[in-house]
């Protein structure tokens, strides 16, 4: 589904790169524990909003420590009250202790335990501890002092405290974390769908989420499970205490006899009803368009650099804008920049295939499994702009400062902002509770073609019929020789998991199949992220994100006014070959 923001995110694969690349020297500790986070993420389940708040919160850690250590910094969290929560803590004893404290010590003993603390129920947390025991031995410190008592002038207690104070807040910040984050009221209004059988269940609402059976489940440790329905997460996240977020940007709204606390809501999305019904089926149809381009044997040649895509200046407000918006062979009406505003110099062209485009770009997006979800994804691409040879450490614009100020200082603001960005936009997920696309699209498909009342198979919810992309079946189909399957809905798009035994080898290729068997690109066994399509998770973080950025850099660009990502041939893509 559409989004005012989706077409930066779109545009903003193209300026980044997260290759682990060797750091440059000239960083600081925070860096060295944000990156053991970044890892301990990847090794958990793909979660999102508690990995964003996850991040935020070892950004405390490491800002708090650095504040105390400032004659003028004033600490976010130690000896201040956030929420219901109040950190019993004596800022003008720590000033005379200092003196003896080791400052890096201090924020790797804070981020050690916290990691420890968050993480120790994660599928892969053996390989999690190894690195951080590791960490700390080649820094020298002992994982067995444990005492919080900072009044010893001990770095080591300064940070087991600071840690100690973070964990405690976390258990009264709403989010759960004693239940391991679990819902507290909300049930879904869809059955499970087995995405593995043709069409939708009988009974799906086309306005709802619906949650996905899978068969055979392999969860992100690669532990085969006999079968599994996972539930929404994180419906009810909007009671999570925010950062910036105040009361004015909240609203109460009951829904199904239980109330949701919902930030900064832009308002419905379409849905299946007579007002909406026609902008409902445009975008779900759309997103069924945008299928076909995930074909390696696509010839159609388009040009990704700077020069050609992004710098969008007005935005879609109405139904009619975003249809003119989004073209059907890709992409918007972006005008892009024809001058590096660093070099002064025209871009130069970057032509590629579109299949090839379309499937990075997919895979590169989709932080699912293994990946350091979208909010890491963003501590990433601030990790490789800190690291150009063209960065300055001028912070907001103006003096430079040290590594340490400087990384604190940017974390922190951006685990703030993406925090937010995770309840407000997890908030209105939860409430809207909106269906995603494998479910619509498979409803619509269901219930016929909506296009033309003279054609068969005609409902007034079907999907919209594209020529070449979307048609009906008819009598002497070679793709569908069964007479049984004159009349139904085939799409042109992405042949699924079904067509790929090996991914090193194999590529499923677009094709055409029922419409009722469409998959987004995506592996079986994380086939579309287990909660609402509204608003979008990823766009609201990346906007965030891309805000923070520009405000702590003093600058909208990249580094040398372009970054990059290299993809290389057949070993970036995991979902097939290529």
């Amino acid at each position: 589904m559409y989004t005012k923001t989706l077409p930066f995110f779109l545009v903003i694969f193209l300026l980044i790169n997260i290759v682990p690349n060797s750091l440059s020297q000239n960083h600081s500790i925070a860096r060295e524990w944000n990156e053991a986070v970044l890892q301990a993420i990847r090794n958990d389940f793909a979660r999102p909003t508690v990995h964003a708040r996850n991040l935020f919160h070892t950004s405390i850690a490491m800002y708090d420590a650095w504040a105390l250590f400032d004659d003028e910094a004033q600490s976010y969290l130690i000896g201040r009250s956030r929420g219901s929560f109040t950190s019993d803590f004596d800022l003008e004893e720590v000033e005379t202790l200092r003196s003896t404290m080791d400052l890096e010590q201090t924020i790797s003993y804070a981020i050690y335990r916290l990691i420890l603390h968050r993480y120790n129920g994660a599928p892969k947390f053996t390989l999690t501890r190894y690195l951080i025991e590791d960490l700390m031995e080649e820094l020298g410190y002992d994982i067995t002092y444990t005492s919080t008592d900072y009044s010893d002038g001990k770095a080591a207690s300064l940070g087991n405290f600071i840690a100690a104070e973070i964990i405690a807040y976390g258990l009264e910040d709403g989010a759960n974390e004693e239940n391991d984050y679990g819902n507290i009221f909300y049930q879904p209004n869809n059955p499970a769908l087995d995405p593995r059988n043709t069409g939708s269940v009988s009974n799906t609402n086309p306005n709802y989420w619906q949650p996905l059976f899978f068969r055979n489940f392999v969860d992100q440790a690669g532990n085969p499970l006999p079968q599994a329905v996972p539930e929404f997460l994180s419906p009810e996240w909007g009671f999570t205490t925010p950062f910036s977020l105040t009361n004015s940007d909240k609203e109460f709204y009951n829904r199904d006899g239980e109330l949701y606390q919902v930030f900064l809501d832009p308002g419905p999305p379409p849905i299946m009803d007579d007002e909406n019904r026609e902008e409902y089926i445009w975008g779900f149809s759309l997103v069924a368009e945008w299928s076909a381009h995930l074909d390696p044997l696509d010839s159609t040649l388009i040009d990704i650099s700077p020069a050609s895509i992004g710098n969008i200046n007005d935005f879609p407000t109405t139904f009619e804008e975003y249809q003119t918006f989004y073209k059907s062979e890709g992409g918007d009406w972006g005008e892009g920049r024809l001058i590096n505003p660093t070099s002064m110099l025209p871009y130069e062209p970057q032509i590629v295939s579109r299949g090839d485009y379309a499937r990075v770009l997919a895979e590169f997006w989709a932080d699912g499994p293994d990946s350091e979800t979208p909010p890491g994804h963003w501590y990433t691409i601030a990790n490789y702009v800190m690291q150009q040879p063209e960065f300055t450490r001028n912070f907001a614009g103006g003096e430079e400062l040290e590594p340490l100020e400087y990384e604190v200082k940017t974390y922190f603001m951006l685990g703030g902002a993406l925090h937010d960005a995770a309840i407000a936009a997890w908030s209105l997920k939860g409430y809207y509770d909106y269906i995603r696309p494998i479910s619509a699209i498979r409803y619509m498909a269901d219930k016929g073609q909506s296009s033309d009342p003279n054609l068969p198979n005609y409902h007034i919810d079907g999907i919209r019929l594209i020529p070449g992309v979307i048609e009906l079946i008819e009598p002497g189909d070679l793709d569908f020789p069964d007479i049984d399957l004159v009349g139904q809905i085939k799409v042109k798009t992405w042949k699924g998991p079904d067509y790929i035994v090996d991914p090193e080898i194999d590529v499923a290729g677009v094709d055409w199949i029922l419409a009722g068997d469409w998959w987004p690109y995506q592996r079986p066994s994380f086939i579309t992220p287990p909660f609402s399509g509204y608003v979008s998770g990823h766009s609201t973080f990346s906007r965030a994100a891309a805000e923070i950025l520009t405000y702590v850099t003093g600058d909208e660009y990249f580094p040398g006014g372009m970054g990059t990502f290299e993809a290389k041939k057949d070993s970036f893509l995991v979902f097939e070959n290529g």
